[in-house]
């Protein structure tokens, strides 16, 4: 459900450029703007410190250019860098020079590290451009300075593309000799390298006129498009011996730390329920401040002092909770993945890719990520699921589940009344790696969010009404959520004429909800997200004397190699109920699913989307208004939930 399993599929589609751009430099005006030439040269020390110096020039296409030109941001970490601004000015159409001025640069605290004392440290400097409109140029030039390495000796570096028309793009890095460079280079073009006065020059040109958009439900670009990562280390396993040196910790056998792991798990006999408690207790106490891996010195804060704290980043997750773990001799360490919609990794390792950290248990041969407050022990985060991990102890390449669990179950019962509205009792249960998420989302919310919640998981079925909402334990860290429903509705169906109901079998979400995200693209050139379901929806429309029913759907039966779906419908003119039940599952093999397997579903998908768009038609003739009273639905009992509003 959308509203209680919490759309699982929320990527965010951007719409760049609709057709090549022309031979023009300037680039096609459907395009927000077109990075017309710019040049990072990157000087590297022997101690992995290095200089970087930026020059970009940037062409303002339209209206949507300007908010994405007009201000352009640099992060940094202040206790190891520096930013110095060179020369900032937009040049605008008439070819008038505008300078940016001092109070147009400002370093700002990257929001996240708010009132989290020690991530202050990174920060955001800011450049606002006068003067932008389309048309106009926006010239760039900086230097940051790394004066101390994010691991010492070792350098890298990830170059994602703009998804912006680009050209003239160089990447220069300049290394002592006897350093060598790596890299990894998919759409980047790469000179021979030039050895000189001790040091090597390396250079990598880029250039493309278009991007097509992205599509819905896409993985992101750089799993499968271009991206450039050059490094110092050789391999993932001398890249893991750094991480695992710098996360020695001699404050984890901190007796304040062994007293809670033993306090915690004092009930706990298996080494699994121990885990569990641990991590339960580390998810619920220690909030998540979400500076990724990389943004800053890669050296977890001591176990003792996150626990003081009571939050961290993920690298200080992974410290604490594994210290916990030691402490109740459960064997774990580090792994190292790329978190988002990345799901592939370069051939050569460096942080911009790798940025998130999560435990490895070898014993009880899982994952767990605590930085998640809203996943249940034994499940991952969709942001982990099915991509390699960095096993830090051996520097081994290792993969995260292809797969989770999660089903779906659903019972709609709905009463009509004589004039044409109803009442209903709507109970859903979700189990799986759905349930605790909706768990979590429903203790957070507020009385006035969880009103807004009902009524959106009203309209979303294109209904108007009131309701209660009654849950099972919301204190629960495991089992299925259910979540039940009570309320009214107003003119589900007109009397008088013949008219439709919808064959509603769920609210928000459900089978019609995934329908919407497999179908929201007609073909498919990118690979895509696909979670497995297993969903279950049964639905009962009790009609009064007045209504009969003219028309019901077809049962439907649609099956392939990765869905199987079907659906039943019957009228017992008795009784002058309509039943209604729709089943299916997914079986995908990896959360990733290809162009050419969407291609293979998509038949037996429209099939589904037909289906659930199903109407029983009916007929019914008035009733006066005397009458009415007798058969209005009664008033809905108060809600079990001590969260109503």
């Amino acid at each position: 459900m959308r509203l209680f399993l919490l759309a699982f599929l929320a990527i965010v589609s951007w719409l760049l450029s609709a057709c090549v751009a022309s031979a023009s430099v300037a680039g096609s005006p459907e395009d927000p703007y077109t990075n017309e030439g710019e040049t990072q040269t990157y000087t590297v020390n022997e101690d992995g410190s290095f200089s970087k110096l930026d020059s970009m020039t940037l062409h303002v296409n339209n209206e949507a250019g300007v908010a994405r030109a007009a201000q352009q941001y640099i992060w940094f970490n202040r206790n190891m860098a520096e930013v110095q601004i060179i020369e900032a000015y937009t040049t605008s159409t008439d070819g008038v020079r505008h300078d940016v001025q001092p109070d147009g640069i400002r370093d700002v605290q990257e929001a996240r590290s708010f009132n989290a004392p020690m991530f202050q440290d990174i920060q955001e400097k800011v450049i606002v451009f006068p003067a932008v409109e389309p048309g106009s140029r926006v010239h760039l030039t900086y230097r940051k300075t790394q004066k101390t390495p994010i691991v010492t000796g070792e350098f890298s570096d990830f170059t994602p593309p703009d998804l912006a028309p680009t050209h003239n793009f160089h990447l220069i890095y300049d290394l002592p000799a006897d350093k060598p460079l790596y890299a990894d280079a998919r759409g980047f073009t790469a000179e021979p390298p030039v050895t000189h006065d001790g040091r090597t020059r390396y250079e990598f040109r880029y250039d493309r006129a278009h991007f097509g958009r992205l599509e819905h439900g896409s993985v992101a670009y750089v799993s499968y498009g271009d991206r450039l990562m050059v490094s110092t280390f050789a391999d993932y396993g001398a890249f893991a011996a750094t991480y695992r040196a710098s996360s020695v910790d001699p404050s984890a056998r901190d007796a304040a730390l062994v007293r809670l792991a033993q306090s915690v798990t004092a009930r706990e006999v298996t080494p699994r329920a121990k885990a569990k408690a641990l991590y339960d207790w580390v998810r619920r106490n220690v909030r998540y401040v979400a500076i990724n891996v990389g943004r800053g010195a890669v050296v977890p804060h001591p176990a003792s002092a996150v626990l003081a704290d009571r939050y961290g980043d993920c690298k200080d997750h992974v410290a604490l909770y594994g210290a916990l773990l030691d402490a109740v001799g459960i064997r774990n360490e580090p792994a190292l993945i790329s978190n988002g919609t990345v799901y592939t990794l370069p051939s050569v390792p460096g942080y911009g890719v790798i940025n998130h950290v999560i435990t490895w248990l070898p014993d009880l041969q899982m994952y767990a990520d605590s930085t998640a407050s809203n996943v249940e022990f034994g499940f991952l985060p969709s942001t982990d699921m099915d991509r390699p991990v960095v096993l830090v102890a051996d520097g081994k390449l290792a993969q995260t589940p292809a797969t989770a669990a999660m089903a779906h179950r659903s019972d709609l019962s709905i009463t009509v009344a004589p004039d044409g509205s109803a009442s209903f009792v709507y109970q859903v249960q979700a189990s799986g790696w759905a349930a605790e998420q909706g768990r979590e989302m429903l203790r957070m919310q507020t009385p006035a969010q969880r009103e807004d919640s009902i009524q959106a998981e009203l309209r979303s079925a294109n209904l108007n009404g009131t309701a209660t909402l009654a849950t099972s334990d919301l204190n629960a860290t495991d089992g299925p959520l259910t979540i039940t429903m009570k309320g009214t509705l107003e003119s589900l169906v007109v009397p008088g004429t013949a008219a439709s109901i919808p064959a509603l079998t769920s609210f928000a979400g459900g089978f019609s909800a995934d329908t919407q995200y497999w179908l929201g693209e007609r073909q498919r050139t990118q690979p895509f997200v696909c979670r497995n379901l297993e969903l279950h929806e049964h639905a009962r429309i009790s009609l009064p004397a007045n209504f009969r029913v003219l028309d019901m759907p077809e049962a439907t039966q649609a099956q392939d190699r990765f869905i199987d779906f079907h659906s039943q419908y019957s009228f017992d003119p008795l009784t002058n109920v309509v039943t209604m039940t729709r089943d299916g599952t997914t079986h995908f093999d990896s959360e990733v699913c290809t162009p050419d397997e969407f291609a293979r579903m998509r038949p037996t998908i429209e099939r589904v989307g037909r289906d659930v768009r199903a109407e029983v038609i009916v007929k019914s003739t008035l009733v006066e208004s005397s009458h009415m009273a007798a058969f209005s639905p009664s008033t809905p009992s108060a809600s079990l939930s001590p969260f109503a509003p």
